[in-house]
């Protein structure tokens, strides 16, 4: 007797995860457009809070698409930690490395450039 597999439809859940990344999307268009100066100016670890405001969104949205899209929700505990500490470690570390590295360069080359804002 062959058994007929059961389908179910994640209609619900394609379209939760598409208004989280949305939403998502949508806070890091407003705050690229407005650009607050409280956000802007104020820097910690060589760069401003705006940037590390991008990057903690960006991450989370990495995080989802993975989650949902690459199915990782259905895999075993251990691969899905394998893959996605994997990827958020390494992105949040080459990024740190960029914004501080660009920082560094831009505090050197500053009073030898003039830079156009």
């Amino acid at each position: 007797m062959a058994h007929a597999q059961e389908h179910t439809s994640h209609t619900k859940l394609i379209w939760k995860v598409f208004g989280i990344l949305s939403l998502i999307t949508i806070v890091e268009v407003i705050l690229g457009i407005i650009k607050p100066d409280s956000l802007h100016l104020t820097h910690i670890l060589g760069t401003s809070i705006l940037n590390i405001i991008f990057l903690l969104l960006t991450l989370l949205k990495a995080y989802y698409i993975t989650w949902f899209f690459m199915h990782m929700a259905d895999e075993k505990k251990n691969l899905r930690r394998a893959v996605v500490w994997t990827a958020f470690f390494l992105i949040a570390y080459l990024s740190t490395l960029l914004l501080l590295e660009g920082s560094y360069i831009h505090d050197v080359l500053g009073p030898l450039t003039k830079w156009n804002y």
